[in-house]
């Protein structure tokens, strides 16, 4: 899935009715900008009871003051009416935090990539609004890879990625830490060029530069036509001989094919395969080929 590094779930931290909303999907925002507003009703209510009480909390304990001193209440008195004060004060404070939290406001300029909420809604704190991304920040495609694969990729590995605009270049930029205990898999991010062509929510396939397994060689990239009989992880190629100008069936792992060419493990750094006609040439022939390095 692609996304942009910075979004945000937008969401209130009271719950309420939503009576203005003025974005939808595909908008663009400036920072500070009004998103949506809570009927401001209910917590204008409570902010309002929660100042009465605090306003009597204050009065009955100026009322007593110097009288637990003169003995005519005792300590423990006094003091539960200041521990009222406080936590009436308490109260008032986040009410009048509450209510400012009644106006959804966004945090960064942006565009908004979905509402997930309506005018007229009632909402419970922290359910998401809209959903806004940084247009500025970076680009980058979230891939789950199997964890015993993730072990080969390294920061910095290059990706080739399938984009509207032809296929594009980007790299590894963080690697999860933590597999996913249901798929087995480790999410990965590359981060995509500029104008790749790909926008947040969309999905898109990538091939991954990968470190070999322990005692396997680097992959290569082969034109397809040169493998021979592929079945399962495990193909065979008419590899050119320069030195007795032959060819020679080579076994090689097989990882399946990429368009126009196969990915695969196994060749010596260097080697030439034979492509067309391969199929007719028997192990040890004397042979005369097109030359073609393996990528």
């Amino acid at each position: 899935m692609v996304a942009r590094t910075r979004e945000a779930a937008l969401a209130f931290r009271v719950g309420g009715v939503i009576n203005r909303l003025t974005v939808d999907a595909g908008d663009r925002v400036a920072a500070g900008q009004m998103i949506a507003a809570l009927d401001a009703q209910d917590v204008a209510s409570r902010l309002a009871t929660a100042s009465a009480d605090l306003a009597r909390a204050k009065q009955d304990l100026e009322r007593v003051a110097g009288l637990a001193d003169a003995g005519a209440i005792s300590q423990q008195q006094a003091d539960n009416l200041a521990t009222r004060v406080a936590s009436a004060q308490a109260a008032y404070d986040a009410a009048r935090f509450d209510s400012r939290s009644a106006r959804l406001a966004a945090p960064f300029a942006g565009v908004v990539l979905a509402r997930q909420a309506q005018r007229g809604e009632f909402v419970q704190p922290g359910q998401a609004i809209v959903t806004l991304a940084d247009s500025t920040s970076p680009l980058v495609l979230k891939l789950p890879v199997a964890d015993r694969d993730a072990a080969r990729i390294r920061l910095g590995n290059t990706a080739r990625i399938a984009a509207p605009n032809g296929e594009v270049t980007g790299r590894v930029t963080r690697i999860g830490q933590l597999s996913a205990s249901q798929s087995g898999t480790i999410e990965v991010e590359v981060t995509l060029p500029p104008k790749s062509g790909l926008t947040s929510g969309m999905t898109a396939k990538a091939t991954l530069e990968t470190a070999p397994r322990r005692g396997e060689q680097a992959s290569a990239r082969i034109p397809a036509e040169a493998i021979l009989e592929a079945k399962g992880k495990r193909a065979f190629v008419m590899r050119y001989d320069p030195a007795k100008g032959i060819a020679v069936r080579t076994a090689i792992g097989f990882a399946g094919f990429d368009g126009d060419d196969a990915l695969v493990t196994g060749l010596p750094p260097q080697a030439q395969v034979i492509t067309g006609g391969a199929g007719y040439i028997a192990d040890g022939q004397t042979v005369s080929v097109t030359r073609q390095p393996a990528r």
